[in-house]
């Protein structure tokens, strides 16, 4: 008896088996599938139509479909047959299909199309036991009226010999990944926890992440750091898995370091005898071989004859490697010569685990398709980090357009092409219109003038279309088709728009910014979670947990977690200066004392320690005083703009024997304020001054209006839960490992009022206040002396 299950379209088994050729993603436009539907549809009235009048007895959408067993698996093909007409004891089964040929060069059918034809004449004749059946594959013209058809008629035995030469090619790959799976399997039923024990926190998140996979449902964890929340999530996942209760495992994360630490989780439960194939997905941009991201068969050697070296690359790397870093997918493109994106892919498709950016679930305009295109999935999406889904997730729901490109192509496209000049033009007089209208005051746009604005933009989309489809080598081409993107997205956005967005216009001097902005993701999160079984979103940082339960689309019947630190609390010397003011409204008048306070800090033991700051300007400000007052402490800063290898040389600097010890300045909600581990000596402390609060703007004054009217925490959702995420992060910095010991200090009179210390976690009770400099050193001696490490620099 066959075990799994899988189900395939004709469309894709065929695609699959026989697509050959060159990868070509230039221009194709959206507008272009809508074109080939309504072509459908005209085509399948006039059949109706016909078969009235002529007696004829015609269907529309067929559907039809065929199991079979394949020993360790059952193989179900099926899909809809676009029309079956049946006259005079014939029956022909057609399948339809657009082109932007003339009619008149269409001498024979697509070899896909005749096969996919083939496929459906073989189910239906199968299923309605037919001797003979005809084929006929008809073509209809886009952007005009004609139509051309082929046609031929087949034995029954003849298309079921085509349809066992494709379905025998498929099941050799299916085959393998039957075998794979039971290989992968058996090694998980052997597999034990990686660890010799489990620490404090983590047999429990292990079971609730298991219990949540198998009841299709979400869990919100908060896990501080060192509970060993990768493990505890993967580890569960993967029995999961064994057990048959997912059959895919998606990874997400925000940043890169995070990544690595799954791959690490992975290669410990590899390293105990587990079989997984892994995969990091890395973007296109980051993967590129070439010095230009163009997938244009004419301009990349990599895209030329893709699909006919794909499948012997995919099946020889499966067949050597159970581990699919940037480097091992990059090693096996440049050995057969692909692109190494769509070679990654490609790769997926077979693969159990993979570790990815949120974007590749969740944003509407890059979202794997291929993956979530069908419902009823059975993929576990694993969230690290989740705290920074909620503002990516609004930056992913959200589109805008500014004034000036479109006053550009106005004037570049004058002489061109005067229709798509007129169209950028009536965008750009839009605009003009609302920056008379609204001075320089950020206004919401009214339901009329939205109405108005994405009518001219449609308009825009369809002429730049034609426009790029017959200018392909035009020098203006790469500046419209960013613009036609920016559009698409910025209507494709408009289509999700609803009570939870807001559009605004905001006037910048003679520039004007039009933006969809979505105010609250919940919906759109919930609804993205759907297209797997079941989510896990997990942080050290999910403080407070109903709030983020709440707007990362969490419903009443999801599970929450918040565990314990697994560190001795003793080991975090927690101090509160609250007698310091560091509003804006006090900055100036802050800086010496702030100065000081960081100097107590250094002074207390020779170390390293990072002092992050509300902004860059409040920091060069403090940097200043410091380094004249104390010229002793070597004082590093983030910069705005650092580059990668810049970022790499700041973290090298903290070594656990720096000569005189090092003080890092940094911004909280930066780079260096998470996902960053200095371990050991390498770090003794972090000074945190302010609470976080984002900068007061426009955009988060709409959101606390919002929640404010929706649930009477509009300050709280907007500023104060996002800003103390940013101090809970930076704190996160000192204590990574059960033997490390240091110190935090808390700079803001805030910190001790009721609607703050309400979100400290557990293991922040026993902070301690310093009203003075005398009482911060004292502590600051108290505490290292008890591990015999106090001392000046």
């Amino acid at each position: 008896m066959a075990g799994k299950e899988i189900r395939l379209s004709v469309r894709r088994l065929v695609e699959f088996v026989l697509r050959s050729g060159d990868l070509d993603a230039r221009f194709a436009g959206s507008s272009r599938v809508l074109e080939g539907t309504r072509l459908h549809q005209k085509l399948q009235r006039q059949r109706r139509a016909d078969a009235e009048t002529e007696g004829w007895d015609y269907a529309k959408e067929v559907a039809v479909s065929h199991s079979m067993d394949c020993g360790s698996f059952r193989l179900t093909v099926g899909g809809r047959i676009d029309g079956v007409i049946r006259c005079n004891g014939d029956t022909i089964i057609e399948e339809i299909k657009s082109t932007e040929k003339s009619m008149e060069l269409l001498s024979e059918g697509h070899g896909l199309h005749w096969a996919q034809a083939e496929c459906y004449g073989y189910l239906y004749a199968l299923e309605n036991r037919l001797d003979r059946i005809t084929i006929r594959l008809t073509y209809c013209q886009v952007g005009g009226d004609d139509s051309k058809y082929f046609e031929s008629a087949y034995p029954f035995e003849a298309l079921e010999a085509c349809y066992k030469r494709i379905t025998d090619r498929y099941i050799q790959w299916a085959g393998m990944q039957s075998a794979w799976e039971q290989t992968r399997n058996e090694s998980i039923k052997q597999l034990r926890f990686p660890f010799e024990t489990y620490r404090q926190g983590q047999r429990k998140l292990a079971v609730g992440v298991y219990k949540t996979i198998t009841e299709g449902r979400k869990l919100f964890v908060q896990a501080p750091t060192g509970t060993g929340k990768t493990i505890s999530a993967l580890f569960p996942a993967v029995m999961a898995m064994g057990e048959g209760d997912t059959s895919k495992i998606f990874y997400l994360t925000a940043k890169t370091a995070t990544r690595l630490i799954a791959v690490e989780a992975v290669q410990r439960m590899t390293e105990k005898g587990l079989k997984l194939r892994t995969l990091v997905l890395t973007a296109k941009e980051k993967l590129c071989f070439k010095e230009e991201v163009n997938c244009n068969p004419e301009y990349c050697e990599f895209a030329r004859g893709y699909f006919d070296k794909a499948g012997p690359a995919v099946w020889n790397a499966l067949d050597s490697s159970m581990l699919f870093t940037r480097d091992t997918v990059i090693h096996y493109a440049r050995e057969f010569g692909l692109c190494p994106f769509e070679f990654s892919l490609d790769l997926a498709e077979w693969i159990d685990c993979i570790i990815c950016d949120y974007n590749y679930v969740f944003d509407p305009k890059v979202y794997l398709k291929r993956f979530f295109n069908e419902p009823g999935s059975d993929y576990v999406f694993l969230i690290d980090e989740a705290h920074n889904l909620v503002d990516r997730s609004r930056e992913m729901f959200s589109a805008q357009l500014m004034k000036k490109p479109f006053l550009e192509l106005k004037r570049q496209m004058k002489s061109v092409d005067s229709g798509l000049s007129k169209a950028a033009s009536r965008i750009n007089t839009f605009m003009v219109m609302l920056r008379k209208k609204y001075h320089e005051k950020n206004s919401f746009l009214d339901e009329e003038e939205l109405k108005a604005l994405c009518h001219v933009l449609e308009e825009f989309v369809q002429l730049s279309e034609i426009w790029l489809g017959q200018n392909l080598q035009s020098g203006l081409y790469h500046g419209i088709l960013e613009q036609f993107f920016e559009v698409s997205a910025f209507l494709r956005i408009h289509e999700l728009f609803d009570s939870r967005y807001r559009a605004y216009v905001e006037i910048i001097r003679n520039e004007v910014r039009l933006k969809l902005f979505c105010l609250d993701p919940s919906f759109l999160l919930s609804e993205a979670s759907r297209r797997g079984k079941a989510a896990i979103f997990f942080s050290a940082t999910l403080t407070p947990l109903h709030y983020f339960k709440e707007i990362l689309g969490g419903a009443s019947e999801d599970y929450t977690m918040r565990l314990l630190s697994p560190f001795a609390q003793q080991h975090l010397c927690l101090l509160i200066s609250d007698t310091l003011s560091v509003k804006f409204r006090n900055r100036d008048e802050s800086l010496t004392d702030v100065a000081a306070y960081i100097n107590a800090v250094a002074e207390g033991k020779k170390g390293n320690y990072l002092v992050f700051f509300p902004s860059y300007r409040y920091m060069e400000e403090v940097a200043g005083i410091f380094t004249a007052d104390y010229p002793a402490h070597q004082v590093l800063r983030q910069t705005p703009a650092m580059s990668e290898p810049e970022r790499e040389l700041f973290m090298e600097s903290f070594e656990a024997d720096h000569a005189g010890g090092l003080l890092g300045f940094a911004v909280m909600g930066g780079v260096f304020s998470e996902g960053i581990d200095l371990v050991g000596e390498r770090l003794s402390g972090a000074v945190i001054v302010g609470v976080g609060l984002p900068q007061v703007c426009y955009e988060r004054d709409i959101i606390m209006a919002y929640f404010r009217e929706k649930c009477g925490r509009g300050f709280e959702y907007a500023y104060r839960y996002p800003g103390m995420n940013k101090v809970l992060q930076a704190a996160g910095r000192v204590i990574r490992s059960e033997e490390d010991k240091g110190i935090v200090l808390l700079i803001d009179d805030r910190f001790t009022s009721k609607s703050y210390l309400e979100l400290f976690p557990e293991e922040w009770r026993h902070y301690r206040t310093v009203d003075n400099l005398k009482a911060l050193r004292d502590q600051i001696a108290c505490f290292w002396t008890r591990y015999g490490l106090a001392g000046k620099v």
